[in-house]
């Protein structure tokens, strides 16, 4: 069994990441960090994966990813898929499920704004991946462990 994040270098994604680490230990579980890989070099600039002047070139993009990954959680595996210029959300969250499967996935961190309501964009790639039901899911909606606690006495 694994703990998996779909890693896509957010800051959703890496608050995610960073608990996932910290579940890591008390699971027992291996921690797989997952990205799929548009080969688009505005998608990898945008995300910072390349400089602005750099040209897209697979393995330097892969080695962004991966050293990203690294700083956050050095304990987890890495692993990735490429993908077309331009994949959708349903294309991109189909190939995340089906790694999670593949990792034998107990649970999923999604760092989503939106994952886990009940009104959700068609779009959401952490929409989908959440509404699987082959593992269960963590949904990270804050970059920070503390961010949107309540001051005591007062309720949402």
């Amino acid at each position: 069994m694994s703990i998996v994040v779909p890693f896509d270098g957010s800051a959703l994604s890496r608050a995610a990441l960073r608990r996932a680490g910290q579940f890591k230990s008390v699971l027992d579980e291996r921690l797989v960090a997952v990205t799929v890989i548009e080969r688009s070099v505005e998608t990898a600039r945008e995300r910072g994966w390349l400089d602005d002047e750099e040209e897209f070139d697979v393995d330097r993009v892969v080695a962004a990813v991966h050293e990203s990954v690294m700083e956050i959680t050095p304990e987890a595996d890495f692993r990735h898929e490429l993908l077309g210029r331009r994949a959708s959300s349903g294309t991109v969250a189909r190939h995340v499920k089906s790694m999670a499967r593949e990792e034998a996935a107990s649970i999923v961190f999604v760092g989503s704004e939106n994952a886990g309501h009940l009104v959700t964009s068609v779009s959401s790639v952490g929409s989908s991946v959440a509404a699987d039901d082959a593992y269960d899911v963590f949904i990270v909606r804050h970059t920070e462990p503390d961010a949107g606690a309540q001051p005591a006495g007062e309720y949402r």
